[in-house]
C-alpha cells in the first residue's frame, strides 16, 4: 500500500502550534546538530519569543510510526512528510523551525531549495555542545524521560552519527547550547530581522 503523504501532513499539522500565525516575510530556521546538542531546547526557546511552527523530526516520526524502526525507508517517509509540510506552511507565510539532525549536505540542499522556492529567509543554525555535556544530557534523558523529549538517541547513536556528519555548504550560525541560550536566541532573532 502506498504511503499517503497528504494524510500524513494533515495528521502532523493537527499537532503543531502557531500554524495560523503568518507573515508577509516567511522564515525557515534549519537547526542542524548531533543528538544531545540542544536542538530541540533551542527551538523551544525561539518559539517562546516568536510564534514559530516547530517541525521536529522526532515528533513526526513518533506520530506516524508509534513504534519506530529507524529504517532508511521510515526515515525517508518522515523527511518527505516534513518537506511537504514545510513547503505548505512557507507558502502560507509561516515562520518555521525545522528541528532535525540535518547532518548530510544533500539532505540540507532540499531544505535550501524549499526556502528559495517559497521566497523565505533561510537561517541555518548549527547546534553544538562539549562532548561531556552531550553525554550527561543523553544519560539524563535515558534516566529521567520527559513527555516533551521524543528522541531515542543515546551515546552510541551520537558517536555513530558524529562519523557521518558533513560540513554545511552554507555559512551557519554556530550556537553552543552549553553557553547563554538567551544570547544565542537574541543573535538568531537579530539575523532574522536583517
Amino acid at each position: 500500500m502506498a504511503f499517503d503523504f497528504a494524510q500524513a501532513v494533515a495528521k502532523i499539522e493537527e499537532g503543531l502550534a502557531n500554524t495560523s500565525e503568518t507573515t508577509a516575510y516567511p522564515v525557515l530556521i534549519m537547526i542542524s546538530g548531533l543528538p544531545g546538542t540542544g536542538k530541540s531546547y533551542l527551538a523551544h526557546k525561539l518559539a517562546e519569543r516568536l510564534p514559530f511552527v516547530v517541525i521536529e523530526t522526532d515528533f513526526v516520526r513518533k506520530t506516524l510510526f508509534p513504534k519506530p524502526t529507524y529504517t532508511a525507508q521510515e526515515s525517508s517517509l518522515v523527511h518527505g512528510t516534513c518537506h511537504r509540510l514545510i513547503h505548505k506552511l512557507l507558502n502560507e507565510g509561516a515562520r518555521i523551525i525545522f528541528d532535525a539532525t540535518n547532518l548530510i549536505e544533500h539532505q540540507r540542499e532540499a531544505i535550501y531549495h524549499l526556502a528559495e522556492k517559497a521566497g523565505a529567509k533561510l537561517i541555518i543554525v548549527r547546534a553544538v555542545a562539549p562532548e561531556e555535556a552531550v553525554r550527561e544530557r543523553l544519560q539524563r534523558r535515558k534516566e529521567e524521560p520527559t513527555p516533551d523529549n521524543r528522541s531515542d538517541a543515546d551515546w552510541r547513536v551520537y558517536k555513530r552519527m558524529s562519523q557521518r556528519q558533513q560540513r554545511i555548504g552554507r555559512t551557519p550560525l554556530v550556537v553552543d547550547t552549553s553557553s547563554d541560550i538567551d544570547q544565542a536566541v537574541n543573535k538568531i532573532l537579530r539575523v532574522m530581522q536583517k
